[in-house]
């Protein structure tokens, strides 16, 4: 008998702002010194949210935040911080203790 599986998609199990939340606050944590890491969890979120609505949201088009939210993708801070504010999150900076 074999075993049946299905791929495991993060971004179906995102339906609040406190499930986004705390998923990306669990990645943040567990990406270290991988910024691709972090990149990946906003990619996962804005699949969550509806792709074409975050492009218009944004003024970026599909397909551009497609490419840079995808594992070979490289966005720009400037990218980084217009999808963040387009999620309705705020990145911050604090001290480490």
């Amino acid at each position: 008998m074999s075993i049946q599986t299905t791929r495991w998609d993060s971004a179906e199990h995102l339906k609040t702002d406190e499930d986004i939340q705390f998923y990306l606050e669990a990645c943040i944590e567990e990406a270290g010194d991988d910024p691709a890491f972090i990149i990946h969890a906003l990619n996962v979120i804005a699949r969550a949210r509806n792709m074409s609505q975050l492009a218009r949201d944004t003024g970026l088009t599909r397909e551009g935040l497609y490419k840079a939210l995808s594992p070979d993708g490289n966005p720009t801070f400037s990218t980084v911080t217009k999808v963040a504010k387009a999620l309705g999150l705020q990145i911050t900076v604090q001290a480490t203790p």
